[in-house]
């Protein structure tokens, strides 16, 4: 009899087996195939660098096992904030004050030529440069320790464990595993995250990564976390224990944003971008030495000052609107401090206040200058100034002097870690997808969710009478 099966019918019929098959049927023939492989590999092959191996598989017991894993990378993590906290702070206080001095000495030149309109030398120096000086000093320091941190413990083959820890937990969301890998990347800079997520291959789990990327703190919003703090939490402890505290608060608001990761691709992939997370194989490759070269070379070149350049791209204009806003005049006040007061209503309900507001408007090209923008308005200054010189003296400026309570505080952190990408970040989600469409439902995604909560935070504890 003559035989009419063709290749396309076993194909097709293999497709429709293929959608009873359970989610880990693929990884269990994986698994299977792996582990045959490597019962024929003991038997046949033997080497002389059998006791790395055996040791690698000792470290991996501890750093890929479910009870250990997770402990030892929020460890890890915390030890790395913490060199940022404790190392940051002294060296960004160094070059801003050094910075500051050039500024000073940029406009007693130009004030000395005769000839130059005091708003020409305002707009320049008060206004483009500080704001430059600001960020450089601000967004320099934690760069050069964070960096070089996470480009060892990649270099030394530690970052595919992340992702093997966490790729149950991003399956379960509806996304994928690799989206661990990006997920670290935002950690230096979102922008550099949202590029990262080429290396996940389904157009709908990348999606989902992009949209999601940015409710991990980027470099940028750590200084405002690192401040809040040390002022609010740590400053109640001893002063050797200051920084510890400070480290774990931070941590704490990172993990937050991580759970937000996991329930915004939980809820995306059963609503926008619905589909099964699809398996990916994990080779772990074995441990190495880290080379000191690269790492500088990666952490430093290709990262810090590349990172550096966009934002001061960013906050050179950022810097000219602040100056502007701070030098009209507008009744009994500068244009500033109207716009923050017609603010102040809103953001009370969302338990900040209108300086809060008006400083991350004006922070959308570069959230480093979150922080002096508010200390300016609320100085009531005409330009970018250091600020109080201690922690004590920025807790009465803010509490004593405008009202600030631990709600406020509390809700910035919470504004600081959820609200809306950044300029920069906003447009490389542009050039990533080839659409305005995901680029503005990012912004909605976090900036809705940022006002949500802390809406939602501020009115619990004002029915709890906290407030």
């Amino acid at each position: 009899m003559e035989n009419n099966v063709t290749p396309y019918d076993i194909i097709n019929k293999a497709e429709a087996l293929r959608n009873n098959l359970s989610t880990g049927f693929r990884d269990e023939i994986v698994k299977s195939i792996y582990s045959e492989a490597e019962t024929i590999a003991q038997r046949a092959v033997k080497t002389a660098t059998n006791k790395k191996y055996d040791l690698d598989q000792k470290i991996d017991r501890l750093v890929t096992s479910p009870w250990t894993g997770l402990p030892i990378m929020v460890m890890l993590l915390g030890i790395i904030i913490w060199l940022t906290v404790s190392g940051a702070n002294v060296v960004s206080e160094a070059i801003a004050t050094v910075l500051f001095g050039l500024g000073d000495i940029g406009r007693n030149f130009f004030n000395s030529l005769g000839f130059i309109p005091w708003w020409v030398t305002g707009f320049i120096w008060d206004g483009v440069y500080l704001g430059l000086a600001w960020v450089i000093s601000v967004m320099l320091p934690p760069m050069m320790i964070f960096f070089p941190a996470f480009t060892f413990l990649e270099d030394l083959g530690y970052l595919p464990r992340v992702a093997f820890n966490l790729d149950w937990l991003f399956k379960k969301t509806g996304a994928h595993g690799k989206q661990s890998l990006t997920m670290a990347m935002g950690f230096g800079c979102n922008a550099a995250g949202v590029v990262a997520t080429r290396v996940i291959d389904s157009p709908r789990e990348r999606l989902i990564a992009i949209l999601t990327n940015n409710f991990v703190p980027c470099n940028g919003r750590f200084p405002t976390l690192i401040m809040l703090a040390t002022v609010f939490v740590a400053s109640s402890f001893p002063a050797a224990l200051t920084s510890f505290v400070a480290a774990g608060t931070v941590v704490g608001v990172v993990l937050i944003g991580v759970g937000f990761t996991f329930l915004m691709s939980w809820l995306l992939s059963r609503t926008v971008l619905k589909g099964e997370a699809s398996a990916f194989t994990l080779e772990l490759p074995p441990y190495r030495k880290p080379n000191v070269g690269r790492i500088l070379y990666t952490s430093i070149i290709d990262r810090t000052i590349f990172v550096l350049w966009r934002a001061m791209q960013t906050a050179a204009p950022a810097g000219a609107i602040i100056w502007i806003l701070a030098n009209i005049p507008y009744g009994d006040v500068n244009l500033a401090r109207a716009i923050a007061d017609w603010l102040n209503p809103f953001g009370l309900l969302l338990g900040l206040d209108g300086v809060i507001l008006l400083a991350y408007i004006i922070a959308i090209p570069a959230n480093e200058i979150v922080v002096p923008t508010m200390m300016m308005v609320y100085m009531g200054a005409g330009m970018m100034i250091n600020g109080p010189s201690s922690n004590s003296a920025i807790f009465d400026l803010l509490v004593n002097g405008n009202g600030w309570t631990m709600l406020t505080a509390i809700n910035l952190m919470l504004f600081a870690l959820l609200h809306n990408p950044c300029a920069t970040t906003v447009i490389t989600i542009y050039k990533e997808t080839k659409s305005w469409k995901w680029a503005t439902v990012s912004v909605v995604i976090t900036l809705g969710t940022a006002f949500l909560v802390t809406f939602l935070t501020a009115s619990f504890a004002r029915l709890m009478g906290w407030v």
